[in-house]
């Protein structure tokens, strides 16, 4: 079985909303084309490496602007959480390096179809509609590494909010989201980003440790992640 990293679905201020919120949309993605799409999917991606790559530049760059236009939105609706910040820079100031992670087709394909059967209905959270979790859409894919995670995002359309609103993870008492980022196993990413009916936006991030599949190691599914920051609190744990 594969091993889930993280948490998993949540709805609040972090991954996934599941409570009552204002759904706050600061762009309508549902406006763009799929050339903006696949180029969203990309700048995650270049912004998530540049993070595990330089993690006290990407410190001081949160230094430099402690509350972004997203974070002044969610505020506004009362999501709290005054660590979260204080303690991500405090992680990226003593987080060493990592690699990059490298684009992998199979794990797009993967969210990629996530994306589209959860946006139009407005659905959240990791699993399908007919109870498939998020680890086996991954295998169906194709995906057979040793350990597998899944963040998702609903409500930021910009690749630097994704990825701050994930690193930070206000709301998020394990600070899930941003564990998965610097899994220090994960080698592999897919990215895929598109309109969602209630938040506007939803972007899926999976990821995987494919060096561990050509080594041959069993599988393990580390706990999945769904952020939605869109105006309420997190919901944590599967």
């Amino acid at each position: 079985m594969a091993k889930v990293v993280g948490t998993s679905a949540r709805p609040s201020w972090g991954k996934l909303l599941c409570s009552t919120f204002i759904a706050f949309a600061l762009a309508n993605l549902g406006c763009t084309g799929s050339a903006r799409a696949a180029t969203l999917d990309d700048a995650i991606l270049e912004e998530l490496n540049f993070a595990r790559l330089h993690p006290q530049e990407y410190a001081r760059r949160l230094q430099l602007q402690p509350a972004s236009t997203w974070d002044l939105a969610r505020s506004a609706h009362g999501d709290k959480d005054p660590e979260a910040f204080a303690q991500a820079v405090a992680f990226l100031m003593r987080q060493p390096p990592l690699p990059p992670l490298r684009a992998d087709e199979n794990l797009a394909a993967a969210a990629r179809e996530h994306v589209a059967a959860q946006g139009p209905a407005g659905d959240v959270g990791h699993d399908g509609r007919a109870g498939e979790r998020f680890d086996d859409r991954l295998r169906r894919h194709g995906v057979r590494a040793a350990t597998l995670a899944e963040n998702i995002a609903y409500g930021p359309s910009k690749a630097g909010e994704v990825v701050r609103e994930l690193i930070i993870d206000s709301g998020v008492a394990n600070r899930g989201h941003r564990r998965n980022i610097f899994y220090e196993t994960f080698d592999a990413a897919g990215v895929s980003c598109g309109p969602h009916r209630d938040y506007a936006a939803m972007c899926v991030i999976d990821f995987a440790s494919v060096r561990d599949e050509a080594a041959g190691q069993s599988q393990t599914a580390l706990a999945s992640n769904i952020r939605v920051a869109s105006g309420a609190r997190l919901l944590a744990g599967r």
